[in-house]
């Protein structure tokens, strides 16, 4: 071989990279049974349709085992051969804990939707669509480069459009599909402006590789680097239902199957908040001046609109426990914003607080929902007074419910939820920012008043209900099985987590980038 050849040959054996097929496990498992489930679905009869179900719990329970390999450490895969450095794909301690997160709530969403797949809404579509946002979910977290996340955000969101309309034939389904999806696209053209505009100031797409050239692109640019930080810090604040692009939550989740409109609660809300963190902390970190400020105004508005919103929910609405959970949930995301704007600050170590509190809401808040959804099978208008005697019905559902919603509030025996919160709390004092500490303190108080009012209602008299045809009751529904193991599971996590609060919350001090 003449040295011409023998050097093209290594040239081109350069550029011939090898996959890390156990970083990638995670999410390619979860697209695998994806489509696993879209072929099944099509040679399955009408009467085998529910083994799909099973299916699909099974794939996300193996997608979790595939996580084991990767708690410590970090690995990298789809790398540029001129700068090993710069990857496209990297599992660390953050995405880790964001894939687990995502595939566990994926998991606790298919075990409650299991009754409704076989009742109300068609098996194959949704177990295919739920599948494929949640690989897209836990692709998002390890996503180290602009056009991948982008990829992974639109991989997990599209799927749950049709996911919120797919009760066929249902005006408020067909209508929080529509808000949703119309909200979403926006966010997504405001973010590829500012991918353009961070592109062109840049020249380059990996997060690392970003983060050096902005802090010494040149001033002819500076104005366009800084508009597209801020453009993309926009469509991820609609990802992230921060107010003022929080207007499509309460009616969504509404529309949405319940077991959906928990999944957006949990998975939507991680996916956009780590999401958030990666721009920021690693990508932009020399324009901290610009997104540290904002975040911190967004999330003091985020917070009180929430908390506000949530005071006014009328207890005889119909779906207002829906509703009081929806606007509880712009309320929360306001309190994870609050370590990310406090990373501007101080450093990125902050933004593990967000990572600690979104474990802590993760499961309090799946278990607040699953509860919901066992009192939607008999009362399907699931109005906050349709919880009244809930003791007397159903003792451990409303333990459960109780104990969920004062984790929410940060009140004991709910301990995880308090030190979430005094974790949050204290990244904003340690960074400077004791205006928004005072926000937040506030905000808590006041959250405190619809959290026990609701806990207060499980515990009243039946005979005291309002409205007389409470006195004659029907038979009550029988609890599917799953249904039972997912409130099980998220109570047993709860009380596990707040007797040991460190399994969550040690998170919130290591370096997680």
């Amino acid at each position: 071989m003449t040295p011409d050849v023998t050097t093209a040959a290594a040239g081109t054996a350069s550029l011939v990279q090898s996959v890390d097929w156990v970083a990638i496990a995670p999410p390619l498992i979860a697209a695998a049974v994806a489509l696993v489930v879209l072929l099944a679905d099509l040679f399955l009869p009408p009467s085998r349709k529910p083994l799909l179900g099973w299916i699909t719990i099974a794939g996300l329970v193996v997608a979790l085992a595939s996580l084991a390999p990767l708690r410590t450490g970090s690995r990298s895969t789809f790398c540029l051969t001129a700068n090993p450095d710069a990857c496209s794909y990297t599992v660390d301690q953050f995405a880790f804990v964001i894939q687990a997160l995502v595939l566990g709530g994926a998991l606790l969403t298919a075990l409650l939707s299991v009754r409704d797949t076989k009742e109300r809404l068609p098996a194959g579509e949704f177990w295919f669509l739920l599948l494929s946002s949640a690989a897209g979910a836990a692709l998002l977290p390890a996503a180290r480069d602009l056009a991948t996340l982008v990829v992974a955000l639109e991989v997990a969101s599209l799927p749950a459009f049709a996911l919120v309309g797919l009760k066929r034939g249902d005006r408020l389904s067909s209508e929080a599909a529509l808000k949703f999806f119309l909200s979403s696209v926006t966010a997504t053209a405001v973010m590829l402006l500012g991918v353009s505009f961070v592109y062109a100031a840049t020249g380059t797409l990996h997060l690392t590789e970003i983060a050096t050239k902005l802090a010494t692109v040149p001033g002819q640019l500076d104005t366009v680097a800084k508009t597209g930080v801020v453009l993309t810090l926009v469509g991820f604040a609609f990802k992230t239902a921060a107010a003022p692009f929080h207007f499509w939550v309460p009616d969504t989740y509404v529309g949405a199957p319940l077991p959906v409109a928990a999944y957006l609660s949990v998975v939507g809300k991680a996916v956009g908040f780590s999401g958030l963190i990666l721009v920021t902390v690693v990508a932009f970190p020399s324009y901290a001046d610009v997104w540290g400020p904002a975040l911190a105004v967004l999330a003091a508005l985020t917070m009180t609109v929430g908390n506000a919103a949530a005071l006014r929910q009328s207890a005889t609405r119909a779906h207002s426990a829906v509703r009081l959970l929806a606007w509880s949930s712009v309320g929360q995301a306001g309190y994870l914003l609050v370590p990310i704007a406090a990373a501007a600050y101080s450093s990125g170590d902050q933004v593990g607080a967000t990572v600690a509190y979104a474990l802590m809401y993760a499961v309090v808040n799946l278990g607040a929902f699953a509860v919901a959804a066992l009192v939607a099978r008999g009362k399907p208008l699931n109005r906050l007074t349709d919880y009244r005697g809930l003791y007397a019905e159903r003792p451990l559902a409303a333990l459960a419910l109780a104990f969920f919603l004062l984790c929410l509030a940060g009140l004991p025996p709910g301990i995880i939820g308090l030190f979430a919160k005094v974790t949050v709390f204290s990244a904003a004092v340690n960074a400077g920012l004791g205006w928004l500490a005072v926000v937040m303190a506030i905000n808590v108080v006041v959250a405190l008043y619809y959290y026990l009012r609701w806990t207060a209602i499980l515990f009243r008299s039946p005979e005291a209900a309002d409205e007389p045809s409470e006195a004659v009751r029907p038979a009550r529904p029988r609890v599917p099985a799953t249904l039972t193991v997912a409130i099980a599971l998220t109570a047993f996590v709860g009380v596990v987590l707040s007797g040991a609060p460190q399994l969550a919350l040690h998170f919130a001090s290591v370096t997680l980038f």
